[in-house]
């Protein structure tokens, strides 16, 4: 414990040598395919099933809207899908659009209380109103979702990249009448979960086509399938309204959270009076788990709002923070941060078209803070970060260098909901469902990262793949307005 490990199969990467559900293989595998609608929701009415099936070596199943196929290349079983589009007449789903998500996400939450604090926000000398929108993000894993099934009699066998192989084997059972004791899920190392790969359609396909077709099938869904068939991050609107009292303390916090969870919704700086909600509403699309849940999304929001507060009453942004935190961990990591980045110089160096912010907060008992220095393109609106410095505590640190990691990547995913990261919804359909069009952070992207491990050998370890993604967002924002004097309140940023 406190040492670092190399990762034991790094080999077996580097040389391709390793094996992910994607490259499996079984005697006599057939290739699955499924027939998708055409648009978001849409409802199969009628199909015709005979010119798949005159395709050599096709097996078609069909049991209501599920229709797939199995083949002996996956060529082949694309052919049979594109034979079956041909045919195939839907209803469809009306779904609002990207310009009407959030009014909509609004018009239908689910019993969203008043302030209760109403009076003192309109009495104090300074108060803030303000909504903060974060858009419907995709898990992008390099790695798209893939099973084998292969029955044996009536046990049944499964090789699928998945984050929950109980979960996958409960609905297993479920969706094919099969006792649990007779379902086996296999989960070798795959490529990406990030919360997305939770549920077991894949899984599910491939076996219904595998006890069809009697024979093992691999499904491996499409970049295209990933991005319109799988769950996504929740989007969400978030309310914020904070007073301030004449000595410049909040007297006052509400924060209601419409859509996208509860997660970290909790204010962690000492407020006397405050009041958080989380409220659900009609979500028009899928959504389900993702890296930090809703605490990328709640502390985009409130260390936004917190920004905003400490400038309106013009007070340093960490003075402000640091005033309404006791002695603790979540003080230590941003007094390291603040110290390590040089915060107090170049907090004063204002340059043309560059800023500097910084964020922090709690998640599933870690601490992280950041600070960030952005530059800002005023011809096209581009926003670039150059510096990323990040202080993390977890409790004790079992692998320093795994954890250096974690760290990275999730500084890393955060830049891409931040800064360019959306599906996009248009004429009932997902319109970006490629990478051309749906653009996760790249090599290019990557900011100088400035990473700092907080040791604490006197407490329990904690999870660490998650909370530290959940400062990178509003510590960019901040900047970004110390660089241009304009607020950005909503994932991905936009300059107008």
């Amino acid at each position: 414990m406190g040492a670092s490990y190399a990762t034991p199969n790094r080999r077996d990467l580097v040389t391709g040598a390793h094996k992910f559900p994607s490259d499996m293989t079984r005697p006599g595998m057939l290739y699955d395919a499924m027939l998708r609608p055409p648009s978001y929701g849409a409802k199969l009415v009628s199909i015709d099933l005979a010119p798949a099936r005159k395709i050599e070596g096709v097996v078609v199943i069909r049991d209501g809207e599920f229709v797939g196929v199995a083949a002996p290349t996956f060529y082949s079983a694309r052919q049979a899908i594109e034979a079956l589009t041909a045919t195939a007449k839907w209803s469809t789903v009306a779904l609002p659009s990207t310009a009407e998500l959030y009014d909509h996400l609004r018009q239908h939450a689910d019993g969203v209380q008043p302030n209760p604090f109403a009076a003192d926000l309109e009495q104090a000398p300074t108060s803030l109103r303000q909504t903060y929108n974060v858009a419907y993000v995709q898990h992008a894993p390099l790695e798209p979702r893939v099973a084998l099934a292969e029955w044996d009699g009536g046990k049944l066998t499964v090789w699928a990249g998945t984050q929950n192989p109980f979960g996958y084997r409960s609905e297993l059972s479920r969706a094919l009448s099969v006792p649990e004791e007779n379902v086996r899920v296999v989960v070798p190392d795959f490529g990406g979960g990030f919360g997305g790969k939770h549920t077991g359609e894949p899984a599910i396909e491939a076996a219904r086509l595998a006890r069809g077709a009697k024979q093992p099938v691999l499904l491996r869904w499409t970049r295209e399938e990933e991005f319109t068939s799988a769950y996504f991050r929740p989007a969400g609107v978030i309310d914020i309204e904070a007073s301030l009292d004449d000595q410049h303390s909040i007297s006052s916090w509400h924060m209601v959270n419409i859509n996208s969870g509860g997660s970290a919704l909790d204010t962690p700086y000492n407020v006397d009076r405050h009041h958080e909600q989380s409220v659900g509403s009609d979500a028009p699309l899928r959504q389900g788990s993702y890296r930090a849940l809703a605490a990328t999304a709640n502390t985009f929001a409130r260390e936004s709002a917190m920004d905003e507060l400490a400038s309106a009453a013009g007070v340093d942004s960490l003075d402000f923070r640091l005033a309404h935190l006791d002695p603790g961990r979540l003080r230590d990591v941003l007094e390291v941060t603040a110290r390590r980045f040089n915060w107090r110089e170049r907090v004063g160096q204002q340059q043309p078209n560059h800023g500097v912010g910084l964020a922090c907060g709690t998640e599933k008992g870690s601490y992280v803070a950041a600070c960030v220095e952005v530059a800002v393109d005023p011809a096209d609106k581009s926003i670039k970060v150059l510096h990323v410095c990040e202080a993390f505590e977890c409790g004790a640190i079992i692998n320093p260098d795994n954890l250096r990691s974690q760290v990275e990547g999730a500084i890393t995913m955060g830049l891409g909901p931040a800064l360019s990261e959306e599906i996009r919804i248009a004429d009932n359909a997902i319109e970006n469902a490629t990478f051309r069009r749906y653009r996760v952070p790249h090599f290019a992207d990557v900011p100088t990262l400035d990473i700092h491990l907080l040791n604490r050998p006197d407490l329990p370890s904690v999870g660490a793949g998650e909370t530290p993604i959940i400062a990178v967002a509003p510590a960019i924002a901040n900047a970004v307005y110390q660089a241009t004097g304009k607020r950005v309140r909503q994932m991905p940023m936009r300059l107008a």
